[in-house]
């Protein structure tokens, strides 16, 4: 039977798929971490008592992102590289279709609104921000090496379809948005 520790990870490195070693703080490792950060709120987020229509959705994008931390996490130029899915420009045409279809659903947004209402809105308010946090971490990637620019573009948009989603989960659980009140 094989573990789930190595042990090769003690020394604060981590091995790259498609082989190479580097400092788990590395840029590459942060991007991947962040995705991966953002998958596992979303688990989080499918078990607030999300309705089911939006349930769906976010399996479709849990399994999505497995890819993104997959091509994060894999050097350019290694053979693995050849095993990795591509971050298909139609997962960002989709997430478009189910923001304009959500937003079907929804008083048009003429302010700010403050994250909450129901559990469900309030987890998908925070998984917005963590995807945020992982837009953030592949672009300071991509300063360092080449990165597919479909991943900013997919996370870009999904951080919009998880707001759109969190206004959906409180108007259907009959919980009106907090508009934000600028101080006087």
């Amino acid at each position: 039977m094989t573990s789930i520790y190595t042990r090769t990870g003690d020394q604060g490195e981590t091995g790259l798929f498609g082989g190479g070693r580097v400092a788990k703080d590395d840029p590459r490792v942060e991007a991947y971490g962040g995705v991966d950060e953002l998958n596992a709120m979303l688990g989080g987020v499918r078990s607030s008592g999300l309705d089911p229509s939006l349930q769906a959705v976010i399996s479709e994008i849990q399994g999505q992102l497995i890819t993104l931390g997959a091509v994060l996490a894999t050097p350019g130029g290694t053979k693995a590289e050849a095993y990795i899915p591509k971050v298909s420009p139609d997962w960002t045409t989709w997430l478009e279709s189910q923001i304009d279809s959500y937003e079907k659903e929804l008083a048009p947004l003429r302010q700010f609104v403050l994250p909450g209402g129901n559990a469900s809105a309030s987890h998908l308010h925070l998984a917005r921000t963590v995807c945020r946090r992982a837009e953030r971490r592949v672009v300071s990637l991509s300063k360092e090496i080449a990165v597919d620019a479909q991943l900013l573009i997919y996370l870009n948009r999904l951080s919009d379809l998880l707001f759109v989603m969190a206004r959906v989960a409180n108007r259907r659980a009959g919980v009106s948005d907090v508009p934000w009140t600028p101080p006087a």
